[in-house]
């Protein structure tokens, strides 16, 4: 199973260099940056790191057709593609990184709008001329004779069941978000379904998880760093896919404290009024990595059950002191997984 890194999204592009060259160093597969609307552009921020290093992946997860028109999105793909000889990637979805909504922009059938911006960039991907009419988006006159080479990898975001069997389909591999090992399970199975099928081999769709590491020197220190950026794991929701991370009484009583969960993200607080501490413990512990280093081995523990449960990739969203993360995984994480 490939490790990758998730980083902060609002890293200068020096930044994510500097991370990108020790990232390499020590044989992580992939970076990402969170696609966000208020970030810096992803695309462009990871010029440096591309120039600086010579093997790691790159490149936005997830970027929607609804804030980008796919023709757009083929030459800033194409371009970073062209720039890091061969090594970009992105993630595609609807509704990313609130975009969308914050432009006002209605997100109207989603499963079509994401197959078609997909059709696109793979039409892109060959270099030849795309006369393209879809039901959603078209492209005219455009050629984009610089693209050649490796093609950059084109992953969907998926989570529920319509979304996952469209992308089966046509996908080079499916991106799913705050999901637990037994999720990734069930998620599998309708995955390789779709893909029976549509006459695909399992062997040519990855499936990747985006998941937030908190691992620190203490597991006080992890469960604060978690607490604080809970408002953007999908799990606190009630419309998050599989529901079963605790029992429904003790989600429900998640759910109703969303306002707090979201005050503290606001205000960098690690205090979630109006939840029980026994419960935010539980979850915390079920729905993130939130250990001290002297629990390592169950943090490789639960990594070995992704991969069991399906996962060829796994995209590891890292916080404070990236720098020591990044060794600790690349000492201990990588080595154990091999």
């Amino acid at each position: 199973m490939r490790i990758d890194l998730i980083l902060e999204a609002n890293h200068s592009g020096a930044r994510l260099a500097e991370l990108g060259q020790l990232a390499e160093q020590y044989g992580f597969g992939g970076l990402w940056v969170s696609n966000m609307h208020d970030a810096r552009d992803p695309f462009i921020n990871f010029v440096q790191t591309a120039l600086a290093t010579t093997r790691i992946g790159l490149g936005p997860v997830a970027v929607s057709p609804y804030e980008l028109h796919p023709m757009k999105m083929a030459a800033a793909l194409l371009t970073l593609n062209e720039i890091s000889d061969g090594r970009a990637h992105i993630g595609i979805a609807a509704g990313a990184g609130g975009a969308p909504t914050a432009m006002g922009v209605p997100q109207e059938r989603r499963l079509r709008a994401v197959r078609e911006c997909v059709e696109i960039l793979k039409l892109a991907c060959t270099g030849k001329p795309i006369r393209y009419k879809g039901e959603i988006y078209k492209v005219l006159y455009y050629h984009p004779s610089f693209a050649g080479g490796k093609p950059p990898m084109i992953w969907v975001c998926a989570n529920g069941p319509q979304m996952l069997r469209s992308a089966a389909k046509y996908a080079d591999g499916i991106f799913v978000g705050d999901h637990m090992p037994e999720d990734i399970g069930r998620m599998r199975a309708i995955v390789d379904k779709q893909l029976a099928e549509s006459g695909r081999s399992p062997a040519e769709l990855r499936f990747n998880n985006f998941w937030a590491w908190h691992v620190k020197e203490t597991r006080e220190a992890a469960h604060r760093e978690a607490r604080r950026w809970l408002a953007v794991r999908a799990t606190p929701y009630p419309d998050y896919y599989y529901r079963d991370i605790l029992p429904e009484e003790e989600m429900q009583i998640i759910f109703d404290n969303r306002n707090s969960i979201l005050r503290a993200f606001n205000t960098g607080s690690d205090v979630i009024e109006g939840v029980p501490a026994d419960i935010m413990e539980r979850f915390v512990d079920r729905a993130t990595s939130a250990s001290g280093i002297d629990q390592l081995d169950h943090e490789i523990d639960r990594l070995r059950r992704f991969k069991a449960n399906g996962l060829t990739d796994i995209s590891l969203r890292i916080y404070e002191n990236p720098e020591w993360t990044i060794r600790l995984i690349g000492e201990q994480v990588i080595p154990a997984l091999r």
